[in-house]
């Protein structure tokens, strides 16, 4: 029998805020442990909890982009369960009615575009981090930092829409991107800013109802969720072919050894004894503050994607490049404005994208270093084939090393572009002269050996040769030499 894979998501974005999510404590990375705490993320009696207005602005925020409806009136409430890295031995989260509903999220899978809907996207706080086992003489001792504990999140849960992990994969390199692109998160997987659990079933192919679910947990990257969910897609799959019947549970996934393990059986909902959370109010969004969300909401990166494949002409995988970081986009923007767009396009994914990912550097260091009119200055020669190729990169790698202008750096290498008839007129004349047969194929109707004669003149030059120049001496030359004959 044929089974087919039914999977939801449940992704934590971990929110770039100073503070976290219900008291004033700084929301950093990296700090010394357990020096960011206060009695109200450590749950201490008396502490009354706040919500942070930043976190539910970036909660709306994320909503409007995903075609959310934002919800007029929501409420936190306490989900209840015991664990070391949880000090209060409840967190508060939001339950039944959650600040953002429905929703979708446009993603390219193989090159096709899809829409995977979702349930919900609620604001929550975070847990602490544990860490164990570590020694301590001759013991081992578990240790627990609670400066993650109160950390704004955002949970947003996916329908059970996605039926291979490549859609899931192809799903969550759509969210990080948008994270970024709105600026409320860094999405980085690898520092816990973005985080994965996956719902899995299987069922006979073409069948409705479904099959008993496992989650996945501890998928801590894009490629470990995809690996995850492949493992255990064939785990249930062996199961079920051998006559027996999949057991509810949760998972953790060892991305090292590539191999799942139970962690434990899996609650239900009133497992957790969900209630309204006494000590905040009703969260209130009115007009006013959804109009301003609305209004400082970017231009969304697959509506700009779109537009650059529209309005620049560009295919949709560079559009798709471009529009991968915000910055990206912006940057690249201002260049087409002032040069050819498939070139300016070509050079930032070829010889900029190489030069940040050799450095490992951010587009906001490489813009401090080279902005964009000082890239556009180099790409208008380029265009203007003022200046060849191999000279243009040359050229581009100096500005990456230092300040100045195009015209500035050529002066100080000492580079001198050949650029004037007179000047390259003798060198064109000694090329045709010591290649006599390619000669007599342009003139025999060949004209393709042109470009060889150009290649032949930039090597004579030493690459300072302006080939645009060089290109119609040629032919002058050449034209002359057929009225001779």
């Amino acid at each position: 029998m044929a089974y087919e894979a039914v999977i939801g998501l449940e992704c934590h974005i971990q929110l770039g805020t100073r503070s976290k999510m219900f008291c004033g404590c700084p929301a950093e990375f990296g700090a010394e442990p357990n020096s960011n705490v206060c009695p109200v993320c450590l749950g201490l009696p008396g502490a009354l909890p706040r919500a942070n207005r930043a976190a539910i602005d970036a909660a709306i925020r994320l909503g409007l982009a995903l075609g959310s409806e934002i919800r007029g009136e929501s409420v936190f409430a306490r989900k209840n369960y015991f664990y070391p890295d949880m000090p209060k031995n409840y967190q508060i989260t939001q339950y039944e009615r959650p600040l953002c509903e429905g929703g979708a999220l446009p993603v390219t899978v193989d090159g096709e575009e899809r829409s995977f809907a979702l349930v919900r996207v609620h604001a929550e706080e975070d847990t602490g981090k544990s860490f164990h086992p570590e020694r301590h003489g001759d013991r081992r001792v578990s240790r627990v930092d609670f400066n993650r504990a109160g950390v704004p999140l955002l949970e947003l849960v996916t329908r059970p829409v996605f039926r291979a992990p490549v859609e899931c994969g192809a799903f969550l390199t759509a969210l990080r991107r948008l994270v970024r692109w709105l600026g409320i998160s860094g999405g980085d997987m690898e520092k816990g800013q973005l985080r994965c659990d996956a719902n899995v079933s299987l069922r006979p192919a073409g069948s409705e109802p479904l099959g008993t679910k496992t989650e996945i947990k501890n998928l801590n990257s894009i490629g470990g969720v995809m690996k995850g969910l492949a493992a255990e897609i064939e785990r249930q799959r062996r199961v079920l072919e051998q006559g027996g019947a999949i057991e509810q549970a949760t998972l953790l996934y060892d991305a090292d050894r590539e191999v799942l393990a139970v962690m434990r059986s899996k609650e239900s909902a009133h497992d957790y004894r969900y209630f309204p959370e006494p000590d905040l109010p009703v969260l209130v969004v009115d007009e006013a503050w959804l109009a301003e969300a609305r209004r400082r909401l970017p231009e969304l990166p697959w509506t700009r994607a779109a537009r650059f494949a529209s309005e620049y002409g560009l295919p949709p995988y560079d559009a798709g490049v471009l529009t991968e970081q915000r910055d990206l986009a912006d940057y690249y923007e201002a260049c087409a404005r002032e040069v050819d767009e498939k070139l300016a396009s070509n050079w930032l994914m070829t010889e900029v994208l190489r030069v940040l990912k050799d450095r490992g550097w951010t587009l906001a260091e490489w813009s401090e270093r080279v902005p964009p009119g000082r890239l556009v200055e180099l790409l208008k020669k380029v265009a203007a084939k003022e200046l060849p190729g191999p000279l243009a990169k040359q050229v581009f790698g100096w500005m990456v090393e230092e300040p100045g202008g195009t015209g500035e750096l050529l002066d100080r290498h000492g580079v001198r572009v050949q650029a004037t008839p007179e000047e390259l007129r003798p060198l064109v004349r000694a090329v045709l002269a010591e290649n006599p047969g390619p000669v007599r194929q342009y003139l025999g109707g060949k004209s393709a050996t042109l470009g060889f004669l150009v290649g032949q003149v930039m090597k004579k030059s030493g690459g300072q040769a302006a080939p645009q120049v060089v290109q119609e001496l040629l032919r002058e030359e050449l034209e002359g030499a057929r009225r001779g004959c």
